[in-house]
């Protein structure tokens, strides 16, 4: 049996309903002088809030954090209409009139959520004053004349629901997950499995997301549209990428900082050694630092 992550921060669970949709959050409480509103923290595709946990334990103890789970992910509820991407938005927005009304914060999102937080912080610069990205780089634009395939690629899924995917067990479930990512230990990768997973009455596992996530998209990625946000961004921008990540490389030089800074010239871009996509699960004492020198400003 593998040894399992031992956390150093407790966790708390909580739920709220967001926009109709019960959402769960995890959150790590700081000390009570700690003044202003927590460190959110958002995650990827298919990820969860509560695998923060090992960036939680390297940040400062006395900075308060919060991490909901987007809605279909984690322990949030499904959405039965299908996911929008703007709905991400309008589930950041309330949850900042939740925990911080009239006040900006301070946010740090990987991959999706870095992508959700950098354009959102273009529709509303005024409620966030500092935004970490960690490999939060867009995505490719879709030629539109792949439109009419994309449409009926969804119809035709919306035909025959997705059905979710099961595992015999959380330790073969680790085991996926350190072969897609070698740099993850075994005690991490055993964390990110229970986190990921729930366990069925025979003992296999189900990953917690809704199976409706793995549908196409039918609305086509266009960047130019992402710039234009990006480009009312105010906050600085901390960029940061995984030495080991091929992510910004399948966006054939989309997503390279030099040309970021065309819409977002504040950004500082910064390279962490030995990680790849999951930079907050391969190294989370060097992103933590990263991020504390970036918020002290």
């Amino acid at each position: 049996m593998t040894a399992s992550y031992c956390p150093r921060r407790v966790p708390e669970s909580l739920r709220r309903d967001i926009r109709g949709v019960s959402h769960h959050f995890t959150q790590w409480r700081g000390t009570p002088q700690a003044d202003g509103p927590p460190l959110l923290l958002l995650h990827g595709f298919l990820d969860c809030g509560a695998t923060f946990q090992f960036l939680a334990d390297e940040l400062a103890p006395a900075r308060s954090l919060l991490a909901p789970d987007w809605r279909g992910f984690g322990e949030s509820a499904w959405s039965p209409q299908g996911y929008w991407f703007p709905d991400y938005f309008a589930d950041l927005e309330a949850i900042l009139d939740s925990v911080a009304p009239g006040t900006p914060v301070d946010i740090v999102g990987h991959s999706m959520g870095g992508n959700v937080a950098m354009m959102y912080a273009g529709l509303r610069p005024e409620r966030v004053r500092r935004l970490v990205s960690l490999e939060g780089f867009g995505l490719l634009t879709i030629a539109p004349e792949r439109a009419p395939q994309r449409y009926r690629e969804w119809l035709d899924q919306l035909r025959e629901p997705e059905a979710a995917s099961v595992f015999p067990s959380l330790e073969v479930f680790a085991g996926v997950l350190r072969k897609r990512n070698p740099r993850l230990p075994a005690d991490r990768a055993d964390f990110v499995a229970r986190a990921w997973c729930e366990v069925l009455p025979d003992g296999r596992v189900r990953p917690r997301f809704d199976p409706a996530h793995k549908r196409v998209n039918p609305i086509l990625y266009r960047r130019e549209e992402a710039a234009a946000c990006w480009a009312a961004l105010r906050a600085p921008l901390l960029y940061v990428e995984g030495a080991e990540s091929d992510f910004r490389s399948r966006l054939q030089g989309a997503g390279d900082p030099g040309r970021m800074r065309e819409w977002v010239p504040q950004l500082e871009p910064r390279v962490v050694p030995a990680a790849g996509h999951m930079v907050h699960h391969d190294q989370p004492a060097a992103v933590a630092r990263l991020i504390e020198e970036f918020l002290a400003g």
